[in-house]
């Protein structure tokens, strides 16, 4: 698919929060796109089968799991299908790997309505394109650590806390708190 949508696109919305859902919803519906919302993962991949949408936001935390798992699942429905994975949790390796697995953008929340739909119609992003300028403070490679260790166990906080020998309040606070740079 190209990187521009036409008038009507039909667009889907998935994020478990159901007022953030609807409005983001209705605000792309305004711009133009046929926009529908799902708050499950049945819903979602029901209704990219049933609509075939061009473009799909995904929110990465969806009810306690990672929504990376449903980026294939989405795609397999809706072949072509121009996915951006939106979170409030961004981390350079839940980025890398929501491209890996067929993501085409990925944008830190929040997220203004012009900056999602730049997104949505901007070319491919690279994964291999790392952030440049000054190098990560001790802060933020910590959080990029815990991000990758808790992508691995697939967003299970217990499991990564065992992993890391930490305790699992420990880890929600860090991952609570991403750093400031």
């Amino acid at each position: 698919m190209s990187g521009s949508a036409a008038p009507n696109a039909a667009l889907l919305v998935i994020d478990d929060d159901p007022a953030f859902n609807l409005v983001l919803a209705r605000a792309l519906g305004q711009r133009g796109f046929e926009a529908r919302g799902a708050t499950t993962d049945e819903q979602a991949l029901e209704l990219a089968r049933t609509h075939q949408p061009e473009f799909i936001v995904l929110d990465l935390n969806l009810g306690g799991t990672s929504g990376l798992r449903l980026i294939r699942p989405l795609l397999e429905a809706s072949p072509g299908a121009r996915i951006l994975v939106l979170t409030g949790y961004a981390s350079i390796a839940t980025a890398v790997d929501a491209i890996k697995l067929g993501a085409v953008q990925y944008l830190a929340k929040p997220a203004d309505l012009d900056a999602i739909i730049t997104a949505l119609r901007a070319g491919d992003a690279d994964p291999a394109t790392a952030p440049g300028g000054a190098p990560m403070s001790v802060d933020r490679l910590e959080w990029e650590h815990l991000q990758r260790i808790l992508t691995e166990h697939e967003g299970n906080i217990s499991a990564t806390a065992r992993a890391l020998r930490m305790h699992r309040r420990t880890l929600q606070r860090k991952l609570a708190r991403p750093p400031a740079d």
